[in-house]
């Protein structure tokens, strides 16, 4: 049998010219050329990587200092699509020095200087086109540096426009302000071209003050701008808000003898507008009307765009009075512009004459300058006008919306016209206009000042049948409506007509508690929180926070400590205000050890708790040192800082000097505060007290504990005594 050979291995595909160009792989994608080309684009295969079998651990082998070898790279930072996109764009060469910076990992190193070695050449199209797609400034700036020191070669214009480009893309705008420098340095004097590149960077990103270094630049190397370039300069710098730059380049202008252009002229006349400069504008309008042209609607409509933005009316009717006098006609753009500027200036008479000549005209009014005038009217107290305008705007084929119904509104509330408000309610629904609550909030308003309940609850019924929240919309007007102290009766009568007829809940019981206690009336927040615990409805943490505050007011320390463990119970938190009131109320009371444990949980818990507490903190570590010295220094701080001492922090001095100090250390401190009159001498005195008192009472815990550890408690008391606790 004769033996088995192997199959000879198939020969190599030779293309010739029937098969055109060579067929398209992964690193070229897209082929180019010949009649029989094959144009189709292969997808990258997706070829898992291998997996290699752990190497066995050796522990007599394992040096401590040395890394593990097993320990897995990090994995590569996927690539931006823009740059992937941009790779595919490139040339062969060029993709190939562009991979060798990918699989390097970023890094410029003898690695990536030996695959750009295996070429032959780089010329300076391919340096400009590798720049363009690389985003990583400092391997650009290497590859740049390297290709610079071929024998040879020189940078041309292109590549160093891309190394520009490539530094300002990435954020590094001040190293790209340096080729210049470089260019001069190999030997390529900068031409104006390279400055305007530098100058668009910084003009597009706002870098006023980086454009003028950039054109001081200029002027160094004796580069001249053209008018284009000046404007994109002065431009820059004025909307950047460096005028005074601005007007030192135009004074350069000037000196080189350039003539300006619209665009000069307009560029300065918006910048002196901005400025508030009015007559220079005035003179610079004149020149331009002068030497050039006229300006049309457009730039007069920018020039009162900037006056109206800064608040200049003044300004702004006198660029108006211009327009008028070079025979130019407003547009809508131009009037809608000035009388929104007019309304805002409460001027509504003048806009209200434009208005009309607008009208007179024949120019289309929108929306818009209807409802300016409209809540300036209202603002204005001029009602009927306003109605009026609503006449007009209806007659003249529009659909009022809901901000004009709503300014009508609370202009008719504001002249008891609550009817005809209430009548323009209903217009609103019928228009499916979807009010909100500040479409009946002026309406509720009205009825409360007048007494009004049955028409009030009415509104609300009415309000129920289209979908309000009555509770949420309640709760939210008696917010806005006890803003002012003198209409609080009303609201607590409002609330108990209310109250009948089953509208109530926590928040507006919080309102009106809160409400009270603002405005000094302790007892009646108490009657409202007892008569809150004896309905349905339960207490929130904000409930029991505005009842601490005032149960301390009240001097009820006890009830106000119930109050808080509830709020614990609740697992939520009590409010600043409630945490310092307590604090307040058991340091007055001598509860030393409770008012610190309090400021703990209080700071523990909240995210930015008062300086006070934290001071105190701050009064108990300084007090380790024993010194009355160290406690008085951090008491000056306080003051400095705008927080006198308060029982808070004299509590906290009485806590550190007990457990760290001496009572004569404590007294010190006293003194001290009251020869600065920063204590009286009646507190002074009870400062003592408590101090003496608590100091006992940690000696005598001081004992018990020590005749709890040696045991001592069971004898004393087997022998008759009496004197310590059971």
């Amino acid at each position: 049998m004769p033996p088995n050979h192997p199959a000879p291995a198939p020969k190599p595909f030779k293309p010739y010219f029937f098969y055109g160009h060579r067929k398209p792989s992964q690193n070229r994608p897209v082929v180019y050329g010949g009649l029989f080309s094959s144009r189709k684009t292969i997808p990258a295969r997706q070829t898992p990587d291998p997996i290699n079998p752990p190497a066995p651990f050796h522990l007599h082998k394992w040096d401590p200092d040395h890394h593990s070898p097993l320990r897995s790279p990090p994995p590569l930072a996927p690539e931006p699509p823009s740059s992937l996109a941009a790779s595919r764009r490139l040339s062969p060469i060029a993709r190939f020095i562009v991979d060798a910076f990918r699989r390097n990992r970023g890094s410029w190193g003898p690695p990536v200087v030996a695959e750009l070695g295996k070429l032959r050449r780089v010329t300076p199209g391919l340096v400009a086109e590798v720049l363009k797609a690389e985003n990583n400034p400092a391997v650009a700036s290497k590859f740049f540096a390297w290709a610079g020191r071929q024998k040879g070669y020189r940078h041309n214009y292109a590549a160093y426009n891309a190394l520009a480009y490539c530094l300002n893309r990435n954020n590094k705008f001040r190293a790209a302000d340096q080729v210049p420098e470089l260019m001069d340095s190999q030997g390529k004097p900068p031409s104006e071209k390279q400055f305007e590149i530098l100058i668009r960077m910084h003009a597009d990103a706002n870098r006023g003050l980086r454009l003028y270094y950039v054109y001081e630049k200029m002027k160094k190397f004796g580069v001249k701008p053209r008018v284009f370039l000046y404007n994109k300069i002065i431009d820059g710098l004025v909307r950047t808000d460096h005028f005074d730059l601005a007007l030192s380049v135009y004074d350069d202008f000037r000196d080189d003898g350039l003539v300006e252009d619209s665009v000069t002229y307009m560029i300065l006349i918006k910048g002196l507008c901005k400025a508030g400069r009015i007559n220079e504008m005035m003179e610079i309008l004149a020149k331009m009307r002068a030497n050039l042209c006229k300006p049309d609607v457009f730039a007069y409509t920018a020039m009162v765009r900037i006056l109206v933005s800064k608040g200049n009316l003044d300004g702004c009717l006198g660029v108006w009075e211009e327009m008028k006098r070079d025979g130019v006609e407003a547009d809508v753009m131009a009037y809608g512009t000035l009388v929104t500027g007019l309304c805002k200036g409460k001027r509504m008479d003048k806009a209200f004459e434009l208005f009309k000549e607008m009208k007179v005209k024949g120019i289309l009014i929108d929306r818009a300058i209807y409802g300016v005038l409209v809540e300036s009217f209202v603002a204005g107290g001029k009602v009927e006008s306003a109605c009026g305008l609503l006449k007009d705007l209806i007659d003249s084929g529009y659909r009022a919306d809901l901000r004009i119904y709503n300014s009508l509104i609370e202009g008719l509330c504001s002249v008891n016209h609550v009817d005809k408000a209430h009548k323009l309610f209903f217009i609103t629904l019928q228009e499916d206009l979807q009010p909100d609550f500040g479409t009946v909030n002026p309406i509720l308003v009205s009825y409360a000042e007048m007494r009004r309940m049955e028409d009030f609850c009415k509104l609300l019924m009415q309000m129920e049948k289209f979908g309000f929240s009555v509770i949420k919309d309640l709760s939210s007007f008696f917010s806005s409506f006890v803003c002012e102290e003198e209409r609080i009766p009303i609201a607590l009568d409002v609330f108990r007509d209310l109250k009948v007829k089953g509208y109530c809940s926590v928040s507006i019981y919080n309102i009106l508690m809160g409400a009270l206690k603002k405005s000094g009336d302790v007892k009646s927040v108490m009657c409202l929180f007892d008569e809150m615990k004896n309905t349905q409805i339960e207490p929130d943490s904000l409930t029991y926070s505005i009842a601490i505050e005032c149960l301390v007011v009240l001097g009820e320390i006890k009830e106000a400590c119930a109050c808080y463990n509830r709020i614990m119970e609740m697992s939520c938190l009590p409010s600043i205000d409630a945490y310092c009131s307590l604090a307040k109320g058991l340091g007055k009371t001598g509860e030393i050890d409770a008012t610190m444990m309090l400021i703990r949980d209080c700071l523990a818990s909240v995210t930015s708790g008062p300086m006070e507490f934290k001071y105190s903190l701050t009064i108990l570590h300084a007090s380790k040192s024993g010194k009355a010295e160290k406690v008085v220094e951090v008491l000056d701080e306080m003051v400095q800082e705008g927080f006198p001492p308060s029982d808070v922090a004299f509590s906290a001095v009485i806590s550190g000097f007990c457990k760290h100090g001496t009572i004569e250390e404590a007294r010190k401190v006293f003194s001290c505060m009251q020869e600065r009159k920063l204590l009286k001498e009646s507190d002074a005195i009870v400062y003592d007290d408590m101090l003496v008192e608590h100091m006992q009472k940690k000696t005598a815990d001081l004992v018990l504990s020590g005749l709890k550890f040696f045991g001592l408690e069971r004898k004393l008391k087997a022998k008759g005594c009496n004197l310590l606790p059971s």
